[in-house]
């Protein structure tokens, strides 16, 4: 396995999420009225599992290994607009938390607001995820040798110990009612 490997598995768990995400916005705009939990549940997800868990390895591993290379313009482009796409969600994240607050202290105008900010991330990530899978993920692995690919894979697997997967894993599966997979079986 190399190590894009762990990366693509989280992106499609995040996928499953902003299914949740972008039914639960659609619920909210409906009823014209804001699920605080939900809101809470859905930033513990991106800031957890999509920032510190998925992003971290991104950041603090294959990002730190990448900037070693001598990459072609277009791979540092890429990785320089994903750094900052990263900065950007957090900045939304935070501003989807403000909005929540301003509802539950009775700013019923934040309602259209925190729906915004949920569909805003939820159209974010599918383009954000695909621009990591499709065009730098797999490119990126050729500057590397089969014994960096393996030893960053360890160094992931070593970042993830200090991660809960599995809860997160159980959260998007009480959501959807399927079985989540890690390292290719089912839990």
């Amino acid at each position: 396995m190399k190590p894009i490997g762990p990366l693509m598995w989280e992106h499609r768990l995040i996928e499953k999420m902003l299914q949740v995400v972008t039914k639960e916005a659609e619920e909210m705009e409906k009823a014209r009225k804001v699920n605080p939990v939900f809101i809470d549940t859905a930033v513990d997800f991106i800031r957890i599992y999509a920032d510190c868990t998925h992003h971290g390895k991104e950041e603090d591993i294959l990002f730190r290994e990448l900037v070693k290379k001598k990459l072609t313009p277009e791979h540092a482009r890429i990785m320089d607009e994903l750094l900052q796409e990263h900065i950007y969600s957090r900045k939304t994240v935070g501003k989807l938390v403000a909005a929540k607050d301003r509802y539950v202290q009775g700013d019923q105008g934040a309602v259209m607001e925190v729906v915004a900010l949920l569909k805003e991330l939820a159209t974010f990530y599918p383009l954000h995820i695909a621009k990591e899978d499709k065009t730098f993920f797999h490119e990126c692995q050729r500057y590397f040798s089969v014994e960096e690919l393996d030893r960053m894979l360890q160094e992931f697997w070593d970042f993830d110990r200090k991660m809960i997967h599995e809860k997160y894993e159980r959260l998007v599966e009480s959501f959807t009612g399927e079985k989540a997979f890690k390292a290719g079986r089912a839990l």
